[in-house]
């Protein structure tokens, strides 16, 4: 093609994303670490290894990584089942609790719905909603870094599809009350899905946050949402569940991505739920350890709302923020900033903890 063709040829017009897609932020995962000097204390993870019976399942099924895993999950669903009082027909699973959430917005939703949630709240929230073309409706949190309830209510429309309830709230750490959210329940139509959002139940002390179970079988419009990733160590198998009315769970396994859960996730799943007693000694230690580093920060001058996840938060403005940040990195500790907001530190092992304290001590007011 001469010169004089290339300019006369039409500009290429490339395929275009969605309006929906090319307008979302995109979600900040927690950084990375990149050595043996640094606190990784940024994504909520856990710091022990995953559990060894999770190990030896994992090695044992890597063999048969040619296959396809069971798209059903029956082993899996039949195990989470059992250890909630369940059938296997109310259980719905899916690549973490986030991708499950997807499949509930994806079932739930039509263009124009809405999905109501406290804002400061997970990360993903209005990122789900606006892909499926759903809105959502930020509702801020109250003056103790909880959900506005009230608010929440006030704002149900005849769109709205789906509210979310995260207890204990990621990154403020603050529960909800099992009497605010049932009364809160009684407040809101019947067919409107009140998800229970509960990633860190295990870390939450008992009476804190709801009985969710109970909750559940009294308001067939509650569906109970759950992980592996944080306190059974599994984060990078990608393995969560929900818990809803058969009719509802049904629908979410009809809109899972197929296979989305590998063998190795399902196995490792099964295998952590029969080593409930050591996952509980290890979630035991990380409660111990918040509450000594809370303590410990309170003493510095430090304000902090009772966190009931495997993190604490401290509430910053700009200007604090940004010099919390560049310490943080300074010492080789990652945390996770929320722009606006405050800073979110993941509680790990005594040692990073220290390191932690050791650094605020220099900042407190």
């Amino acid at each position: 093609m001469t010169a004089e063709q290339l300019l006369a040829a039409p500009a290429t017009v490339l395929p275009a994303l969605r309006g929906a897609v090319t307008g979302l932020p995109s979600y900040v995962p927690g950084r990375r670490s990149a050595g043996a000097d640094i606190a990784a204390l940024a994504s909520n993870e856990s710091h022990y290894e995953p559990l060894p019976a999770a190990i030896t399942a994992v090695a044992e099924a890597a063999g048969k990584m040619n296959r396809y895993p069971d798209m059903a999950a029956v082993e899996l669903r039949e195990r989470i089942a059992r250890h909630l009082g369940v059938t296997p027909n109310e259980v719905a699973v899916g690549p973490g609790s986030v991708g499950v959430l997807q499949q509930i917005i994806t079932g739930l939703c039509d263009a124009g719905d809405e999905v109501i949630f406290a804002w400061r709240s997970f990360e993903a929230y209005p990122i789900l909603v606006e892909l499926a073309g759903a809105r959502p409706v930020r509702i801020p949190l109250d003056h103790l870094e909880g959900h506005d309830l009230s608010a929440m209510a006030a704002a149900v429309t005849e769109r709205t599809k789906v509210i979310l309830l995260c207890t204990p709230n990621n990154p403020t750490g603050v529960p909800i009350s099992h009497d605010r959210i049932e009364a809160f329940l009684r407040a809101v139509r019947s067919d409107i899905l009140v998800v229970i959002d509960e990633a860190y139940v295990e870390y939450a002390e008992a009476g804190s946050g709801p009985d969710s179970l109970a909750l559940y079988r009294q308001y067939p419009n509650v569906c109970i949402l759950r992980t592996f990733s944080k306190a059974y160590g599994l984060a990078g198998l990608r393995v969560g569940y929900a818990l809803a009315a058969p009719a509802i769970a049904e629908g979410l396994r009809r809109t899972a991505l197929p296979f989305a859960v590998s063998a190795l996730a399902q196995k490792a799943a099964v295998a952590s739920l029969d080593a409930g007693e050591e996952m509980a000694e290890r979630v035991a230690a990380v409660k111990q350890e918040r509450v000594r580093i809370a303590a410990e920060l309170e003493a510095q001058g430090w304000k902090l709302q009772p966190s009931q996840g495997n993190f604490l938060w401290i509430r910053a403005d700009e200007v604090l923020l940004a010099t919390l940040v560049e310490a943080f990195n300074v010492a080789g500790i990652m945390v996770r900033a929320y722009q606006g907001d405050g800073v979110r530190i993941t509680v790990a092992d005594p040692t990073s903890n220290d390191r932690v304290l050791r650094l605020l001590e220099a900042h407190a007011a």
